[in-house]
Formats: structure tokens, C-alpha cells, sequence
């Protein structure tokens, strides 16, 4: 597998970043603010993560997705080493990522790759995503956030 920044003429894998957030208004505008990178398996995009600057030294993991015939392989967890290691070697010092109170397995890997929880945005999938978002069973109303020193 390869990662790669995507190019300027380049489209976006929409689709692969609809999976992580069901925005598209959202993710078009972060697109436009952040870096996207891409994984690929010859010539197959099959990840993408997006990473966002939001305050000095610190930039956040805002988008993170996996190719759904391709999870439970570890990519995953590639992409977010992948995003922690690339957020090093641009100077930031902190990295932080966001997800729902109902993505289970979301929680798990990052803490797995080093994120500790600092807080919790109560209503906020509530408050800025129309339609109602269910995982896992369980109404994602909050956002978790997690964040690691680099």
C-alpha cells in the first residue's frame, strides 16, 4: 500500500469520505482547508485521511476512511500511524481527532494508536448533521474528542 497527498487536479475519493462523514457540505469544506492524502493498492484508491490545522502546532485528523470490502485488514490503523507520523514531520506538536459516541470501534483504534480522550461535545451530531446518525445500535449524539502529543 502507498500514501500519497493528492494532487491539485485531482478529484477527491468522495465516496470513501462519505463513509466517515455523511456531510458532504461538511467534508467540501474542510477539503478545501486541510490536506487530503490517499492509500492505494495498485492504482485502487483504498484510504484517505484528511488532516485540518486548527490552532499553532496543532492539527486535527478530521477525516479517516477505509474502503467498506477492505475493513478488519489493519488499514486503518496504517492510515491513522500514517497521519500521527506525517503531523510530526510537518512540526505540529499536538494531533487531535473527533468521533462519535457511537463509533465503537472508532474509539478503540485510536486510543490503540496512542489518543487519549480530553473531552466531549455533547449534541454535537445533533446540532450539525440534519439527519439522524445510528451505529453500533446507538444514536451518535455526541462527538468524543481524543488527542496525542507528538
Amino acid at each position: 500500500m502507498d500514501i500519497r497527498k493528492l494532487k491539485l487536479d485531482e478529484k477527491a475519493p468522495m465516496d470513501l469520505l462519505l463513509l466517515a462523514d455523511p456531510s458532504q457540505l461538511i467534508v467540501e469544506d474542510y477539503l478545501q482547508r486541510g490536506e487530503c492524502f490517499i492509500a492505494y493498492i495498485r492504482e485502487k484508491v483504498v484510504g484517505v485521511y484528511i488532516l485540518l490545522p486548527t490552532r499553532p502546532e496543532t492539527v486535527e485528523l478530521v477525516n479517516i476512511a477505509v474502503a467498506e470490502d477492505l475493513h478488519g485488514r489493519g488499514i486503518g490503523k496504517l492510515l491513522v500511524m500514517e497521519a500521527i507520523k506525517t503531523a510530526k514531520n510537518k512540526g505540529y506538536k499536538t494531533i487531535e481527532i473527533g468521533t462519535g459516541n457511537s463509533s465503537i470501534g472508532q474509539l478503540a483504534l485510536y486510543q490503540k494508536c496512542g489518543f487519549r480522550i480530553i473531552g466531549v461535545d455533547l449534541d454535537f451530531f445533533l446540532k450539525h448533521y440534519p439527519e439522524k446518525i445510528v451505529e453500533n445500535g446507538i444514536q451518535c449524539r455526541d462527538m468524543i474528542r481524543l488527542a496525542q502529543d507528538l
